[in-house]
């Protein structure tokens, strides 16, 4: 703590650790965010698998992402594109950490796809609905390619993207921030030819024990416990809704919130919506531990039913 602050400034306004702490003269200190690492479109002398660059999607609300491309990849081949939202309780974690970085790239490999992880503005500097509207703001950004397929803003996607094959996914905070997406493009509509083909939420967020008290605080047009962003389950109009034309959850067996993604997989099921709806849960298992041990024998599952679900 810097000495030369005043007691005053030194006041703590939001203490939600081990997520984050808030002091009176707007400092916010976060716990727990996985070191940056940078892109590396440097493939031809690292010999890399996938190779990765860093976009800004809109300037003035600092919203960006990392963009990820197999290596296997031939020219003018098409491939299916991964929208994909970090966790970290709206307020820790970065689309650039050394976490996300490792496992977008893993699943990249593994599916051969493109990928498109978000960098999303965080809370409470930015109090919701701010994340929401970057994650909208993505994803049009992905969609304006298809416009002109020739002189969209990245090459990458404007060469390789199969826009009939989108795919929107997150885990934990980011599958909330994903689920609300799809559910936004499903009521507002997109581009004619463009296709939002599945959604894959990983150990979801919809709201539970201290991460809802977090939320209520941190979402500057909170509408209460029933707020469709929080819970859609309580909305099955609106699943029903849902424009995509399949859809698979990720829960598991000790993870905290593993409720709430049994519950939305019950309400979707429930609503008359007519698409593929699959379940998997992890025995044994805490919160996104799929992300920390890549290599272990269960996620390595999860890795395999993802890949077949974008592939098949």
């Amino acid at each position: 703590m810097d000495s030369a602050l005043s007691v005053d400034d030194q006041a703590v306004t939001l203490d939600f650790f081990p997520y984050f702490r808030m002091y009176k003269d707007g400092r916010v200190e976060r716990f727990f965010d996985s070191p940056i690492v940078p892109a590396s479109n440097d493939h031809q002398s690292t010999g890399a698998a996938v190779r990765s660059k860093d976009v800004v999607i809109s300037p003035e609300n600092k919203v960006s992402a990392r963009l990820f491309l197999p290596n296997s990849v031939e020219k003018d081949e098409k491939l299916p594109i991964l929208i994909y939202f970090h966790g970290g309780a709206f307020a820790i974690e970065s689309a650039f950490s050394s976490q996300y970085h490792s496992y977008v790239s893993s699943v990249v490999v593994e599916a051969k796809i493109l990928a498109v992880s978000v960098e999303y503005r965080l809370a409470p500097e930015n109090p919701l609905p701010a994340c929401y509207e970057d994650a909208w703001a993505a994803l049009n950004w992905v969609i304006s390619h298809a416009k002109n397929r020739h002189l969209g803003p990245d090459p990458w996607i404007t060469d390789h993207a199969d826009f009939s094959r989108i795919f929107v996914a997150g885990d934990s905070a980011g599958g909330n921030i994903a689920h609300d997406t799809v559910a936004r493009a499903s009521t507002e509509g997109i581009e004619d030819g463009v296709k939002i083909l599945g959604m894959i939420l990983a150990h979801p967020y919809f709201g539970s024990g201290e991460i809802e008290k977090i939320w209520e605080v941190i979402c500057s047009d909170s509408k209460g416990p029933e707020d469709p962003r929080l819970n859609p389950m309580a909305h099955p109009d609106l699943l029903l809704k849902l424009k995509c034309s399949k859809v698979l959850i990720f829960i598991a067996e000790k993870d905290f919130i593993r409720e709430r993604g049994q519950i939305y997989y019950e309400a979707l099921k429930n609503s008359g919506w007519s698409g593929e709806l699959g379940i998997i849960e992890s025995e044994g298992e805490e919160h996104c531990f799929h992300l920390k041990r890549l290599d272990s024998d269960n996620a390595r599952i999860l890795m395999e039913r993802l890949v077949n679900f974008i592939n098949k």
